[in-house]
């Protein structure tokens, strides 16, 4: 006679089970459904919670040390100059107004969608600008507009600047050295957990917030210190034979580096311990003009994503710009509108 199991009676105590584990704050896989029933998400799913803990299969958990709280957006933008003391031509060849539109519309998107995950969090979005025509601003509040919180722009004084930055640059390298200085007081006088400085010639994926905000808490954990992340892979860096580490963040590999362009994400803790590393940048241009930023990688971790999260429109040819292995075509079609 064929023996008849409890079914009901296995279910209870699996139940029971699943609750004791939540209460002491432990995760259980079923790996035969290859999800996790304590949080009752597949495992292909984003099992991390935000402020608290970071699970990565098979790895396990880290606790998170450091919560963010607020993350603060500072968009320099410059819709009148190409190419910096440069004639080269961009790729897909557009005017320099049609990669800070994109750019902004890939920014708000992947935002937009991290503050519908993170409802703890305060997102603020600043656009700071130098030399757009008034046209071009107005096409930039109406893109701003799609944000889901907080965001203000404001057009720079140059003329504030005259006796900060030395004299001798041209107006495309004042400008850009005034807008970063101008991005860097706002940085230092308003309050967030992390500030993130984006130039405007960015495409964003539209995972780059979620996966930086997660990954910067893990990182952080597990250093027990301050790291930089930045948004993308930058071909010049593979050029350089030079050891580094590889580790696991949310979804994506990171890479150790020493060296970035200037669009990165920092905790405000670093920006006023090292603001006046920073403000030398806003004051003179030393090639490398991020010089100082470099320095603070050598002393805190600074990581860059493996795909990368954001592709720099710069001249197909230059190694300061596109990441590779990606579909950037894709991706600029993606933020037409």
């Amino acid at each position: 006679m064929k023996k008849i199991e409890n079914t009901k009676e296995n279910n209870l105590f699996k139940k029971f089970f699943i609750k004791i584990c939540r209460i002491f704050g432990f995760e259980i896989i079923d790996q035969s459904n290859f999800n996790s029933p304590t949080l009752g998400k597949n495992l292909n799913e984003t099992l991390s919670e935000q402020g608290k803990k970071s699970i990565t299969i098979p790895l396990g958990q880290v606790n998170i040390n450091k919560k963010v709280k607020s993350l603060k957006i500072i968009v320099r933008t410059c819709t009148s100059e190409l190419i910096m003391d440069q004639n080269k031509k961009r790729i897909f060849d557009c005017e320099k107004n049609e990669y800070t539109f994109r750019s902004l519309r890939s920014l708000i998107k992947t935002t937009n969608q991290a503050i519908d995950k993170f409802k703890n969090i305060n997102f603020e979005l600043i656009v700071t600008d130098t030399n757009s025509t008034n046209e071009d601003l107005e096409k930039i509040r109406e893109i701003m507009r799609d944000f889901k919180a907080n965001s203000k722009i404001s057009s720079i004084n140059l003329n504030n600047f005259k006796n900060k930055i030395k004299e001798g640059y041209s107006k495309a390298k004042f400008s850009n050295m005034a807008n970063f200085y101008n991005s860097l007081m706002i940085a230092k006088n308003e309050d967030a957990d992390l500030i993130y400085f984006v130039e405007d010639d960015y495409l964003h994926s539209l995972d780059s917030i979620n996966e930086m905000i997660l990954s910067y808490e893990k990182f952080n954990s597990i250093f027990s210190k301050e790291v930089i992340l930045l948004p993308s892979d930058y071909p010049y860096l593979y050029n350089k034979d030079e050891n580094t580490k590889i580790y696991l963040g949310e979804k994506y590999h990171w890479r150790l580096v020493r060296e970035s362009l200037v669009t990165f994400m920092i905790s405000k803790d670093l920006i006023d311990k090292y603001f006046s590393k920073l403000e030398i940048m806003g004051k003179e241009w030393v090639d490398p003009w991020e010089k100082p930023l470099h320095d603070i990688y050598r002393i805190h971790p600074c990581f860059s994503p493996i795909p990368s999260l954001a592709i720099h429109c710069a001249n197909i040819n230059s190694i300061f710009g596109v990441s590779p292995f990606i579909d950037v075509k894709n991706l600029w079609d993606l933020n037409e509108k």
